[in-house]
């Protein structure tokens, strides 16, 4: 069977598929940060939007990693997943929509004042 040559920017089919998931998962992370931004700025000015998506903390992005490699490896794992976040929706609903948007707000706030911390060291 004939050998076939993987394309790429190097001759070493290694480093070729290296080279493609740090440009897939730039990308990926790129779009993710404009989306979250512009659904913040339908809300907050584009500042506070900035600063409340690049104030996450080194624990919460590790924590959204392991939670989303969990829901995307297995079946039970998208199962388990799913049903926490229905579980967290229909707390908030209980707790009325006034406090559910008092928390979250205040939840932004936090965010948007760990970004300025950050920002002043």
């Amino acid at each position: 069977m004939p050998t076939r040559r993987l394309p790429g920017l190097s001759p070493n089919p290694m480093t070729n598929l290296i080279v493609t998931d740090i440009a897939l998962r730039g990308a990926g992370r790129l779009t993710r940060h404009f989306i979250e931004k512009g659904l913040l700025r339908t809300r907050y000015t584009k500042g506070d939007a900035d600063k409340v998506v690049e104030g996450r903390s080194m624990a919460q992005t590790l924590a959204s990693v392991a939670i989303a490699r969990v829901a995307t490896q297995s079946v039970p794992g998208a199962l388990l997943v799913g049903a926490g976040l229905v579980g967290k929706t229909l707390y908030d609903m209980s707790k009325g929509k006034r406090e559910a948007r008092a928390e979250g707000k205040r939840q932004i706030r936090e965010r948007i004042s760990q970004a300025e911390k950050a920002e002043k060291s």
